[in-house]
């Protein structure tokens, strides 16, 4: 039962942000319990070499694709593109994200509207190309990635915060206005972990001894500390589970 409850094998699954870091994980964890993963990235060549990597390395089926999350009309010819290719996908993972660092008040209204467009409003624009989809099949899991930043600030990094709050309050949107169609959308934010994103705090010592003393496990989470969050959410186990924002964070969010 428990086998059967958990299994996504052979389901679509596609995975934004995927060409590297914590995208990329994601979608190898996917991809080891037999799904059938299509990885995206801005740069083609580069999605394309870890599509033959993660396909080589799990055996699953896995395949590339290019577009521009921010620009809705590139994604949406994309994505139309994508369906009709392979199918609609039975689990998207919105997975692309930017970050950007100063204080609020040298903060410039350019780097704000990268990080709006492309931690926010590009989850809005692929999720409903992909979401009409799944409502015409009557079915289908959408899992946004937000951050602890989602429910926590912390100084230099204001206006990501107010987005990632962003994606946690639009997963509970989408949850309401998709549960008629069948559609599960929840939210995993997870702690601090070592990404390519925010390698000048993991390789800064003062902040590693901050996150440790800060997080309760003491430690920065592993990638794979996340796949089974993922795997729970895009699976039949989580069938009554929506608008729900799980924190993956080593007990990070539990105290003060």
């Amino acid at each position: 039962m428990t086998q059967t409850l958990f299994n996504i094998r052979d389901r679509l699954a596609l995975v934004t942000g995927s060409s590297r870091g914590l995208g990329n994980a994601l979608a190898r964890g996917l991809a080891q319990q037999g799904a059938r993963v299509i990885l995206h990235g801005r740069d083609l060549a580069l999605v394309q070499a870890e599509a033959r990597a993660v396909a080589q390395e799990t055996g699953a089926e896995v395949e590339a694709v290019s577009f521009d999350v921010t620009d809705a009309k590139a994604a949406q010819q994309a994505l139309e593109t994508l369906i009709n290719q392979h199918g609609v996908p039975d689990i998207l993972v919105n997975n692309a994200g930017l970050q950007r660092r100063a204080p609020f008040n040298e903060f410039t209204p350019s780097d704000w509207d990268a990080l709006v467009a492309t931690n926010l409003s590009s989850l809005f624009y692929v999720s409903q190309v992909i979401t009409r989809a799944m409502g015409e099949r009557g079915s289908g899991k959408v899992i946004n990635i937000g951050s602890v930043q989602s429910k926590l600030a912390r100084e230099t990094i204001a206006p990501y915060s107010a987005t990632k709050g962003g994606v946690a309050l639009l997963t509970q949107g989408m949850a309401a206005d998709l549960a008629r169609f069948n559609i599960q959308v929840n939210c995993i934010s997870p702690g601090y972990f070592k990404t390519e994103m925010n390698t000048a705090l993991w390789q800064d010592p003062a902040f590693n001894q901050w996150v440790e003393k800060r997080t309760p496990a003491q430690r920065w989470g592993h990638f794979d500390e996340l796949v089974g969050t993922l795997v729970y959410l895009c699976s039949d186990a989580s069938s009554f589970v929506s608008g729900q924002n799980i924190f993956v964070d080593g007990g990070m969010t539990s105290v003060v």
